[in-house]
């Protein structure tokens, strides 16, 4: 399926992994937000990534952080593929602001258990499912490993947040939700809640994280909603929670959806993205290549990446050796240490990065006499591994290359002796049109050379 369930790259520093989006750290020092398509439902990640749905995200965000930097300015910087965003970095205020219009979902879950206090914000009896209230209110969470419902008071009280501030963050949501809600009446959408979340930036207070989109807020069709307020139809990932409640056995949410809901699930978010901005998402395409592409473009990085990884820092000097062979084909290098013997439980942490990356990549192994790297990388990863021994005289480069050539099973070591060897068998081993052209161009080189040379030399 053509879905970004993960974004990886040894090329940029992980900030955070979130539920849904990525933090890295962009070469200018910026924060670089990946939106997957993975979806969260009741706190936990389900497996089934929804196609487009990232896109759908990120792109709603965009469109509405341009429409409400009249009210409140915020971290966008640019869009740099349709699911990545390059943005400020801002200090996060550990708050979410929940606005609600209507008693629906998990409030009006505890309101049918008998609770009548949210957050501090008081509601009558008599309420019935999908009632608007007069007024919208506000019912802030914490920012948790599971968000937990707080009054305004005791947010002050325990440091999340100043009194001040949280009531500029007050006024602040309130304004964007009744402007967005305007803006979604007058194309047949009901905004139902939302949250938002907050960042300060040099002192100022400035919007962060998405706004308005489907896995921020409930929206319901207004045609439905008049024609039964209690069965209004649902254009958010609602749709999906109603599913795994439905679908719930022994206490346990399902971890996977069906092939037929993760796709209605996809038609409602691109429904949603055009209702809203009155266009099409485009969806053609592979999903990794253009984000790739679009990232390369902009200098965030290389389309490819080789790690050298050596067993000890002894080892240096061999890989700058291979290293250098680099320079001339634009490619990522990064030098690692580890030792498949002292300290081997570290190769998983590292392939977890290198089997997800999103663009290829080759992994130089450099360990002498009893080699177990290369063969402990070849077993862990699913790019080439190609080994490539350091020695300093014929007697150790024997002793050397027996145990990097002799591997077990499910190993699939490649061994090469010459540092420039292992470089040049690394740059063909990516395979990139781009490398495979210019290593074309190199061999043409050396083959006029070569009959210059012959040329000058038979008349001698």
């Amino acid at each position: 399926m053509n879905t970004l369930n993960h974004f990886a790259t040894p090329q940029l520093e992980l900030l955070h992994r979130g539920k849904v989006r990525d933090s890295y750290r962009a070469p200018s020092g910026e924060r670089l937000i990946v939106v997957t398509d993975r979806l969260s439902a009741f706190d936990s990640v389900l497996e089934t990534p929804i196609a487009h749905k990232g896109a759908v995200l990120n792109g709603l965000a965009a469109f509405w952080f341009d429409k409400t930097q009249h009210i409140i300015p915020n971290h966008v910087i640019e869009l740099l593929d349709p699911n990545v965003t390059l943005a400020k970095e801002a200090e996060p205020i550990r708050v979410e602001m929940i606005v609600r219009n209507y008693i629906t979902g998990s409030m009006l879950r505890g309101y049918q258990k008998g609770q009548r206090t949210f957050s501090g914000v008081s509601v009558p009896d008599g309420l019935t499912k999908h009632q608007q209230f007069p007024a919208p209110i506000v019912t802030p969470t914490t920012k948790e490993d599971s968000d937990r419902e707080i009054t305004p008071e005791n947010l002050v009280r325990e440091g999340w947040v100043a009194a001040e501030l949280y009531e500029q963050m007050r006024v602040k949501s309130l304004e964007l939700f009744n402007f967005a809600s305007a803006w979604m009446a007058e194309r047949g959408i009901i905004l139902v809640d939302t949250k938002y979340e907050f960042g300060l930036l040099n002192g100022e207070l400035i919007l962060i994280d998405e706004i308005h989109t489907p896995d921020s807020s409930r929206f319901w069709s207004a045609e439905h909603y008049a024609r039964n307020p209690e069965t209004a139809e649902q254009m958010d990932k609602e749709y999906v929670r109603q599913w795994l409640i439905q679908n719930k056995q022994d206490g346990q949410y399902p971890r996977a959806l069906t092939p037929e809901v993760a796709q209605e699930a996809s038609r409602r978010y691109l429904d949603i993205f055009e209702r809203i901005t009155g266009a099409p998402l485009p969806t053609g395409g592979d999903v990794r290549a253009r984000l790739v592409g679009n990232l390369v473009r902009a200098g965030i990085m290389k389309d490819a990446w080789v790690n050298i990884v050596m067993g000890s820092a002894a080892d240096k000097e061999h890989c700058l050796k291979i290293r250098q062979n680099f320079e001339a084909y634009n490619i990522f290098t990064q030098l690692r240490v580890t030792s498949a013997h002292k300290n081997g439980e570290e190769i998983a942490g590292m392939a977890e990065v290198w089997n997800n990356s999103v663009e290829p990549g080759v992994i130089i192994a450099v360990a002498g006499l009893s080699n177990g790297l290369g063969g402990a990388l070849a077993a862990n990863v699913n790019v080439p591994v190609i080994s490539c021994p350091p020695w300093k005289d014929y007697a150790e480069l024997a002793m050397n290359l027996n145990s990097s050539v002799i591997m077990s099973s499910g190993t699939p070591n490649l061994t090469v002796v010459r540092p420039d060897n292992a470089a040049q068998a690394a740059v063909r081993a990516l395979n990139l049109p781009r490398l495979r052209e210019q290593l074309s161009k190199e061999i043409l080189v050396t083959k006029a050379k070569l009959r210059a040379a012959d040329a000058e030399l038979r008349v001698l």
